[in-house]
């Protein structure tokens, strides 16, 4: 019986929610935070009408304050503070988390407002702080990062003595009727695929131009899909926890329409983060096409088809060459009947509220900052099946990925 907090009512935020409210022996009072109280109210409501039971506690919060946070963690007193907020917001919430003496949990790294540019240095940078208050911070508990990092740990504990490639595969094969629209914050994915690409290859990290190598790969129940390699955050950790990897690699599929909006958009200057100068206001480029384009969370009712996300893997066990595919497959549509919201939002919500409920059980423990392939991959599997996200694995075969 556990007290959390969870900042951010959009997508992932409502799925979180939605998860914990299914599992109230676990978190038995829930106080969902974010800066439009009226997002938060709507959630709590739906999930009274799914579920009954007491209902979610909600607040107006700006999680850029420092201040503010600490005194509602004060005022609520949780044991876990789940952050499915911007990635902006990440250090300010560890923040009060030190202040307070709380566990803190988020599911994507730090990324700067004024620089497109993100990794894990400014958050493992609080790795003594934790560890001194005697208090945990677990970082990337979605899918990617989070499911994916679990799924290599997984690997090396039961398939490989030594892995030495591995591919992180992430297809999204839906449909959700709009000429543009994003799958998660737009002004954090648009920043996020635009950037250059790139990947770990014989211990060091090799630049490309974005969307420069691309291949079709063959996704389970999907078929072949137009992939690109992106730079993904899941990368620096896992290339820093399993040293033995030759070459790691992240692909994303995005579709030849999909791209040629996303050109047009940088093209006429609609991708930048500088502020320019109208009527007198400052409006940052970016955030005002976020403010137009689609809410993601808006998009599942009508959202068709699947997700499917793996890590492709090759490696020696016992002096012998392996390869082993492990994955999950979503459905849009089942994710929006369960939780109101699309299969990408689900993904990542399904995990935050997993690894949110292995640190109040006792399964994953520590005081420190870590990334969750650093901890037991067992328990956390186990429960991915049984909430929503059943796994699948292929010991041996062509990956196709060289």
């Amino acid at each position: 019986m556990s007290k959390v907090l969870i900042i951010g009512a959009g997508g992932v935020g409502r799925v979180v929610a939605y998860k914990c409210a299914q599992h109230r022996s676990v978190f038995s009072d829930i106080l969902l935070a974010s800066r439009t109280k009226k997002k938060c109210d709507v959630i709590a409501d739906a999930i009274y009408k799914a579920y009954g039971g007491p209902k979610i506690k909600t607040a107006k919060l700006d999680a850029d304050d420092v201040e503010q946070t600490v005194a509602l963690i004060r005022k609520f007193q949780p044991e876990l503070v789940i952050n499915v907020a911007l990635p902006y917001q990440d250090l300010p919430i560890m923040d009060a988390c030190l202040e307070t003496g709380v566990n803190y949990m988020d599911t994507a790294n730090y990324e700067p407002k004024d620089v497109a540019k993100f990794e894990y240095s400014w958050q493992w940078a609080y790795q003594e702080r934790f560890k001194k208050k005697g208090i945990m911070a677990l970082l990337g508990c979605g899918f990617d990062p989070g499911v994916t990092s679990v799924f290599t740990a997984y690997a090396k504990k039961y398939y490989f003595d030594e892995i030495h490639y591995l591919d992180i595969v992430d297809a999204n094969a839906g449909s959700h009727g709009k000429a543009f629209a994003t799958n998660f914050n737009p002004e954090i994915n648009i920043r996020e695929v635009t950037q250059k690409g790139k990947y770990w290859e014989n211990g060091r990290w090799v630049e490309t131009e974005p969307h420069e190598i691309w291949k079709d790969i063959d996704y389970p129940e999907i078929g072949p899909k137009r992939s690109y390699l992106i730079y993904h955050e899941e990368l620096e950790s896992l290339v820093k926890n399993f040293p033995t990897l030759k070459r790691a690699r992240f692909w994303m599929t995005f579709s030849e329409e999909y791209l040629t909006h996303l050109r047009v958009i940088q093209n006429i200057g609609m991708a930048g983060i500088e502020p320019v100068r109208y009527k007198g206001i400052d409006i940052v480029p970016l955030q005002f096409l976020k403010a137009v384009l689609p809410a993601p969370e808006e998009l599942g009712e009508n959202y068709t088809g699947f997700t499917s996300i793996g890590c492709r893997i090759k490696g020696v066990k016992d002096g012998k060459e392996r390869t082993y595919y492990i994955w999950n497959n979503c459905s849009h549509q089942a994710a929006y009947q369960e939780t109101g919201t699309q299969g990408v939002s689900y993904t990542t919500g399904v995990p935050a509220m997993i690894g949110a409920r292995m640190i109040l059980e006792g399964k994953w423990n520590g005081t420190g900052v870590f990334n969750v392939e650093e901890l037991n991959p067992d328990p956390f599997l186990d429960r991915l099946k049984q909430d929503g996200l059943p796994w699948h694995e292929k010991v041996d075969i062509d990956l196709g990925m060289d």
